[in-house]
């Protein structure tokens, strides 16, 4: 079995933001000048954990900076990258640094810090601790994967639709044209980086960032697929840990593929429970029984090809779109009244809310420009952590499983999330790279690993099966909705972490918050 990456997880950064600032969307993204590292790159990786750091002001109590780390760990003289960083200091008595990932892969943790301050934890911990946020290699400001440098030829990526009907051969030969020339492009304007965005090289980045904040120990705090940081971390480095918090945490171990198909299970759990909360709304386009109303929005699902529903930048709404922009609404409870203003607004006929959720999913501006290149991250990552192209079944084949699995959503979730990664990664132009194959984190410190119940992008069996696999593993569970739960206001969440991070206090059994 091989470590995976998690699907539908370009919004997890947007929306944890989100939900700490109390804003609906993010400003724009718009970075101060930044003093990159001073002298030429090193060439060992000796040179790497010393080399000279230069940290700017970049905004109120922010400073940022770049450092260089190698392109490849395993020949660092062959070149380097550049990665960005942020720091919030810490307003008390500082007791060291904190670096924070949010998710991903393709997530920003500079986008995170920069614009959550000392709400980028709480108050507690921002006192205590300077945050570090540092965009990973291939993201953002840190030096960037490049696949498509034209905008519409990315809307034809993640909007375009096929000649052939989904869950068809004619439409699974299409998108393999399309992605083969999609991982081409990739390939020639990323270069050698495109190899070398693995989990593995961004947890050693991890410990170069570590050392050059001046910290014995690595105090972390990891949501979503920056758990998978946390534990790839843990197993390389278990004498480094310091003070670990992973929240909603992955199952390394598990197959990309079934990965998935339980995440689908997840997400369609999410939706029964939106829907009962839809149900007792008096503006609630569907009606009946919970089990009524789930056929009505799958009939939705299902006919929504066919009416060829026009934008008024003239993108026609799909079944694909439509998926990702019921998923986006899925990540947190604060977000189910505006689904049902969606589906409300679609049974007269009209795609604008379907088109505006999909694109703060795929970080889409309304010029047509996108903030970010999170889209490409999370495949190219994906397709060099994943063992998608290994797959001996057909993508026709898991779909159907996906479908049997997750009956209401799941296969519309997956034409433009599975359905992609299966097909660009089996014809990926780089190889899979060599990651930890189990995660003990032998002689690690107790690390904290938190679950949400019914979280529907990171399932609650995943908490507990990294809790177990780590051999310090410490399970703390969450019983609500939602993705991730750190510094959203649960107060028995924020207490356990706060003392651990704080003080280093272990609960001696599940808090059950």
């Amino acid at each position: 079995m091989t470590p995976r990456r998690l699907p539908l997880v370009a919004a997890i950064a947007a929306l944890s933001l989100a939900a700490l600032s109390g804003c609906q969307f993010l400003p724009s993204i718009v970075g101060p000048t930044e003093t990159g590292p001073t002298g030429p790159a090193p060439t060992d990786v000796a040179g790497f954990y010393s080399q000279t750091v230069t940290w700017t002001d970049c905004s109120e109590d922010l400073e940022c900076a770049t450092v260089h780390a190698p392109t490849n760990w395993n020949s660092p003289s062959d070149g380097a990258i550049e990665l960005a960083l942020v720091k919030h200091k810490a307003t008390g008595t500082k007791k060291g640094s904190l670096l924070l990932n949010p998710g991903g892969p393709g997530g920003s943790g500079w986008d995170y810090v920069y614009y959550s301050g000392a709400s980028s934890a709480t108050a507690a911990v921002s006192e205590a601790y300077d945050i570090v946020g540092w965009d990973p290699r291939g993201v953002g400001k840190s030096t960037p994967v490049t696949c498509y440098t034209d905008p519409k030829q990315t809307d034809e990526v993640l909007y375009g639709t096929f000649d052939s009907p989904y869950g068809t051969q004619g439409w699974i030969d299409e998108l393999t044209v399309e992605e083969e020339k999609f991982a081409a492009a990739c390939q020639q304007n990323t270069g050698e980086l495109l190899a070398n965005l693995d989990t593995a090289s961004n947890a050693k980045d991890m410990d170069m960032i570590r050392a050059l904040v001046g910290d014995e120990k690595l105090n972390y705090l990891g949501y979503s697929y920056g758990t998978y940081f946390g534990a790839v971390y843990a197993e390389l480095f278990p004498d480094k840990v310091g003070r670990l918090v992973l929240d909603g945490a992955l199952d390394p171990l598990l197959s990309d593929f079934e990965s998935l198909k339980v995440q689908m299970a997840g997400f369609d759990s999410a939706f029964r429970a939106y829907m009962q909360f839809c149900l007792q709304g008096s503006d609630c386009p569907f009606s009946g029984a919970v089990d009524t109303a789930l056929g009505q929005a799958r009939t939705v699902l299902e006919t929504v090809d066919a009416q060829g529903l026009v934008n008024s930048d003239g993108r026609v709404l799909d079944s694909a779109t439509l998926g990702t922009a019921i998923a986006l609404n899925l990540y947190s409870e604060d977000y189910w009244p505006d689904m049902t203003q969606m589906f409300a607004e679609l049974s007269t006929g009209d795609p604008t809310l379907a088109f505006v959720n999909a694109d703060y999913y795929n970080s889409r501006n309304a010029d047509g420009s996108y903030s970010s290149n999170s889209f490409e991250v999370y495949t190219a990552a994906t397709c060099v952590d994943g063992d998608f192209a290994d797959d001996p079944a057909t993508t026709l084949d898991r779909l159907a499983e996906i479908d049997a699995a997750a009956p209401i959503l799941g296969k519309f979730f997956a034409y433009d999330d599975f359905a992609v990664l299966d097909t660009a990664c089996s014809n990926w132009p780089v190889p899979r790279a060599d990651l930890p194959m189990s995660f003990e984190a032998k002689g690690a410190p107790p690390i904290l690993v938190i679950g949400t119940t019914n979280d529907p992008a990171t399932p609650y069996a995943w908490a507990q099966a990294l809790a177990s696999q780590l051999s310090s593993g410490v399970m703390i569970t969450h019983k609500g909705e939602g993705h991730t739960v750190y510094n959203q206001g649960v107060t028995c969440i924020d207490d356990t972490v706060d003392a651990f991070f704080l003080d280093g206090t272990v609960p001696a059994s599940d808090p059950m918050c």
